[in-house]
C-alpha cells in the first residue's frame, strides 16, 4: 500500500453532499434552467463523434437559424460562453493592422476594444454615455472617419439596460466597405433581431439568457461576406481552439467529411438544443411580444414605487434586463442581499460604468412571467420599507 505516502488528506467538503439552493435568478443571467431542458442536459454521455450528437448539433444549427434569422452555412455554437463567442468573433474577423471601429455605451464595447487590442488590430471607439445608444449619423461618422473593416456593436448591453437600433446598420456599413458584427447575448429571444435581413455580418450570442440553457455554448453565425474574409486571412487565426476553419468542419459547415477538433460538452449542447427547442415550439414573435409586456409591466410597476428609470426612452429599454437607478440613500448592495436573504431572489447592481449606480432586473424566457414581475415588485417594496436603516 502506498497510502502512507500521501500528505494532503480527502477534503472533508467533498465528503459531504452537495448543497444547492433554490433561488429565482431575476438578475442579467444565468436564467433559471426549467426542468425539461434540465433533464435534456443530465441525459447520459454520448461521444463527440457519435452519429446521434452530430444529429443534434445539426438541430442546433437549425435553431440557431431559427433565432438568428439566417440562412448562412456558417451556423454553428461555440463550446464556451458569450465571452468566448465574442473572442472567436473578434479574433477569425481580425488580423494584427486591422481598423476596427468599436461602439462603447457600456461594458461589451469596452471588453470587445480590449480583446481587439491584444490581437494587435488598430481600435477606434466611438463613446456614449451608459443610457444612450447610436443613431445612424453616429456609427456613419465612425465609419467615414475611420475606415474600419469591422464595426462592433452591443445589441443588448445588459451593463446599461439600452437596446440598440439596428435598422440600417448592416446596409451602412457595407456601403462603407466594412463588415458588421453584433453582440445579442443579452436579447436574442427577447429583442426583435434579424441576422440575413438586417444585413448582420456575424451575430452571436449566449446560452444562459433566454435560452434559459446553463452557460457553456453560445451560438454564432457568419454571413458570406465575413466568410470570405476568413478565408482572405494572411494569417491564422491566433488561437487553434477557437478557429472557425475547424470549428465549421467539426458543424459540418463546410461540406467536408466531419474530423475530430475538440472534445465538446456534449451534455451543454443536449441543454441548448432543447432551450432551441422551446424557443422554437413559442415561436420568436410570441416570445419578443412577452418579454415586451412583462416589462412593459415591471417598468410601470418600478415607477409606481417611487424609483427612476436609467434608460429615458421607453423605445430604447432592453425588453430583457430593466435598469433602474439605486434610490438615494439606499446601498445597492443591502436592497440585493435583502431580497436574496429574505426573498431567495437575485437581483443585480451595476456593471462597469453602472457600479454603484443602477440595480439590473432580468426577465428573461421562463423567468419572463407577469407573475415573476409581481413577486420582484413586492420584494423591492418590502426592501424599500426595510432596508432604510443603511442610509449612506
Amino acid at each position: 500500500m502506498a497510502t502512507g505516502l500521501l500528505r494532503v488528506p480527502p477534503p472533508q467538503e467533498l465528503l459531504r453532499p452537495l448543497a444547492v439552493p433554490e433561488r429565482l435568478l431575476l438578475g442579467p443571467g444565468p436564467s433559471n434552467v426549467p426542468s425539461r431542458i434540465q433533464a435534456a442536459g443530465g441525459r447520459q454521455l454520448l461521444g463527440h463523434m457519435h452519429p446521434e450528437v452530430l444529429q443534434v448539433m445539426d438541430e442546433i444549427k437549425a435553431g440557431i437559424q431559427y433565432a438568428f434569422q439566417t440562412r448562412n452555412r456558417l451556423t454553428l455554437a461555440i463550446s464556451g460562453t458569450g465571452h468566448c463567442a465574442m473572442e472567436a468573433a473578434l479574433l477569425n474577423l481580425l488580423e494584427p493592422g486591422d481598423a476596427v471601429l468599436v461602439a462603447i455605451n457600456g461594458i461589451w464595447g469596452q471588453r470587445a476594444a480590449d480583446i481587439a487590442r491584444r490581437l494587435g488590430a488598430n481600435v477606434y471607439e466611438l463613446l456614449k454615455p451608459p443610457g444612450k445608444y447610436f443613431t445612424p449619423q453616429d456609427i456613419e461618422q465612425g465609419l467615414v472617419q475611420h475606415k474600419p473593416l469591422v464595426l462592433f456593436i452591443t445589441h443588448g448591453e445588459s451593463s446599461t439596460g439600452v437596446l440598440q437600433p439596428l435598422e440600417g446598420l448592416g446596409e451602412l456599413c457595407h456601403r462603407h466597405g466594412c463588415l458588421l458584427l453584433v453582440d445579442a447575448v443579452a436579447s436574442l429571444g427577447g429583442a426583435p433581431i434579424f441576422m440575413d435581413q438586417q444585413e448582420i455580418d456575424v451575430l452571436y450570442s449566449g446560452s444562459q439568457k433566454v435560452l434559459n440553457a446553463p452557460p457553456g455554448s453560445a451560438p454564432i453565425a457568419f454571413s458570406e461576406r465575413a466568410r470570405e474574409k476568413l478565408l482572405r486571412r494572411k494569417t491564422k487565426p491566433p488561437s487553434f481552439y477557437l478557429d472557425m476553419g475547424w470549428l465549421a468542419n467539426y458543424w459540418g459547415c463546410d461540406g467536408e467529411p466531419r474530423r475530430y477538433h475538440h472534445t465538446a460538452p456534449i451534455n451543454s449542447f443536449f441543454s441548448l438544443r432543447e432551450g432551441l427547442a422551446v424557443l422554437a415550439e413559442l415561436g420568436l414573435e410570441s416570445s419578443w411580444e412577452r418579454h415586451q409586456a412583462n416589462c412593459t409591466q415591471l417598468c410601470q410597476g418600478l415607477l409606481d414605487l417611487g424609483l427612476e428609470l436609467f434608460v429615458k426612452e421607453e423605445k430604447a429599454r432592453l425588453p430583457t434586463i430593466t435598469t433602474v437607478r439605486v434610490p438615494e440613500g439606499y446601498s445597492w448592495k443591502d436592497i440585493t442581499a435583502f431580497l436574496m436573504d429574505s426573498h431567495g431572489m437575485e437581483i443585480s447592481g451595476g456593471l462597469g460604468p453602472t457600479v454603484d449606480k443602477v440595480l439590473r432586473i432580468g426577465l428573461m424566457g421562463c423567468n419572463s412571467t407577469s407573475a415573476n414581475v409581481e413577486r420582484v415588485l413586492g420584494a423591492l417594496r418590502d426592501a424599500l420599507n426595510r432596508c432604510h436603516r443603511s442610509r449612506l
